[in-house]
């Protein structure tokens, strides 16, 4: 039996949903701590620009995986559908299926293979699926790879931003508007790393579960692939012989049962011919006994 989750993907959605809320509430529940970290009393645009690049590039990311996910729900549904029909030992078991699907193209290249006389690579289809769906996770395994590093980036360019207070400080008398610009930078620094942080883990969960996602879809296409459609259109030389080897156990069967027919016909033969016997016995006895009342008759009629 395969081991698949038709619903793994809704299910993932579902996390992405529940996890966007908790965060929604968590900064609603903030909002004057975080308006104060964020917005107020900021000297420069900097922690404007870096902490809306981090939560772009989120959103992107996310947006990108919720497509991904919603048509890997869709793939499942056509695994399932197929799973049914074959249970079901429909003739043709990709019969409404999608022909975008991944198990209807793969049900169809394995057909046109067959119908070519030529062995089917499994491995080579396996390798083929996997490197098609691996290069639609590029975007959110980019931005998975980078997430943290704008962090690093903000990080870097608020204590470019201190440091140049902090040395406004010592060339210039006036310290007052250049240690605004120190804490200004010390600040946004905490605000850039804290929003990447928090970006990253959230997205890095939702990516694994994502290609956890993907890993089961496609687990669950090669295992249908093997059970299910391999052994409809291909004959290796194992099972060839195993096939052969059935096909004697069922001719000595048949032999066998024709034997017990031909012996069971031989005894109503047998039967047949005594039962002929008996009944000629009979016809003879009944001619006599005819012969006798035919005489008794003439006698007593005086007949001539």
């Amino acid at each position: 039996m395969i081991q698949f989750r038709a619903n793994y993907s809704r299910s993932i959605l579902l996390q992405l949903a529940l996890i966007l809320t908790a965060l929604v509430f968590i900064v609603l529940l903030n909002r004057e701590f975080l308006s104060e970290l964020y917005l107020e009393n900021q000297t420069t645009n900097t922690g404007y620009i870096v902490n809306s690049l981090i939560i772009a590039l989120f959103t992107l990311g996310l947006l990108r995986m919720v497509v991904i996910l919603l048509r890997y729900s869709i793939e499942e549904s056509a695994l399932a559908r197929f799973l049914r029909n074959v249970e079901h030992d429909e003739v043709r078991p990709v019969e409404n299926i999608s022909p975008k699907s991944l198990i209807r193209r793969r049900y169809d290249s394995v057909v046109e293979i067959s119908r070519q006389n030529v062995a089917v690579n499994h491995s080579a289809l396996a390798a083929t699926l996997l490197a098609s769906e691996s290069t639609r996770l590029s975007l959110p395994r980019f931005i998975s790879n980078i997430l943290i590093l704008t962090g690093v980036f903000g990080t870097i360019v608020s204590l470019s931003i201190a440091l140049l207070g902090a040395s406004n400080i010592i060339d210039s008398a006036n310290s007052i508007g250049n240690m605004s610009l120190v804490i200004h930078g010390m600040s946004t620094a905490l605000s850039t790393t804290t929003t990447a942080i928090v970006c990253y883990l959230i997205f890095g969960y939702l990516y694994l579960k994502l290609t956890d996602a993907q890993t089961q879809l496609i687990s669950g296409i090669e295992q249908a692939t093997s059970l299910y459609i391999l052994p409809r259109f291909t004959y290796q030389t194992d099972s060839m012989l195993h096939e052969v080897g059935n096909l004697v156990k069922a001719l000595h069967q048949a032999a066998d049962s024709m034997a017990d027919t031909q012996r069971d016909y031989a005894e109503m033969g047998q039967n047949l011919n005594r039962i002929t016997s008996t009944y000629a016995e009979s016809i003879r006895r009944l001619s006599s006994d005819i012969e006798e009342i035919k005489q008794l008759l003439r006698q007593g009629f005086r007949l001539p």
